[in-house]
């Protein structure tokens, strides 16, 4: 009788030999759908990340991290980072920029208006970077605007001279912030003199004889928060003109 073959993939084993212990399975990586996230989870991580790194740190890849998911599951929420954008205007500008009662009398409402404005931003700067845009804006901050054009043209200016009134104060506005924030950003930590001190005291007085006289005054005189009085003056202006 013929005996049966041994199968080709059997290995004969030596007598006495104990039996090969079974390889484990590989481990399946787990699988299955990110976590789901809201809009709102989406705003807060997106407002942690600008707050703590700079809004130039925010991308999708870099949100989605934060939020423990996939840029892909991002886009179910926000377009791109442009909308990412006007969602933290709007919902910085829902906390900070409620409409307020302001005074009856135009040029005083005018002022005020733009004194709001700024007081919300300067506690915020990195959003007058992203509005300096000049393509997005936040629809919660337009009743101000509103009070600043509406106001210009209860003093005598033309519609058209409002919007440019308005574009006016804006710029100034938007420009203080920026400026105040990179001086900050730069001032040394210690007591070293900065750039501008040195430039100031070795100035020769026979050909910059005014600004020489200033030099140790400079500083400090340019230190202090003098929006308000600008402001004032630049609304004088604008209204000077009709």
């Amino acid at each position: 009788m013929q005996q049966p073959s041994t199968p080709p993939s059997a290995t004969p084993q030596p007598a006495g030999a104990r039996p090969a212990a079974a390889q484990p399975a590989a481990r399946r990586k787990a699988t299955g759908r990110p976590p789901r996230i809201s809009r709102e989870e989406v705003v807060t991580a997106a407002r942690r990340i600008v707050d703590e790194e700079g809004v130039e740190r925010l991308t999708m890849r870099r949100l989605a991290a934060e939020v423990g998911s996939t840029p892909m599951a991002l886009y179910h929420h926000v377009r791109d980072k442009e909308e990412l954008l006007v969602l933290l205007l709007d919902d910085y500008a829902a906390r900070t920029l409620r409409p307020t009662a302001l005074p009856a009398e135009p040029r005083a409402r005018v002022v005020a208006a733009a004194a709001a404005i700024h007081e919300a931003l300067a506690a915020c700067p990195w959003i007058v970077e992203v509005l300096t845009g000049d393509s997005l804006m936040s629809a919660h901050s337009l009743w101000f605007v509103e009070q600043i054009v509406d106001g210009l043209v209860a003093c005598g200016l033309s519609p058209e001279r409002a919007v440019q009134g308005y574009r006016a104060i804006w710029y100034y506005t938007a420009g203080e912030i920026m400026v105040r924030t990179s001086t900050a950003r730069r001032r040394p930590a210690d007591d070293r003199p900065t750039h501008r001190q040195q430039v100031f005291a070795d100035l020769d007085p026979e050909q910059l004889p005014r600004l020489a006289g200033l030099a140790d005054h400079w500083a400090p005189l340019t230190a202090q928060d003098t929006y308000r009085d600008g402001l004032d003056a630049l609304v004088d202006g604008l209204l000077a003109a009709r």
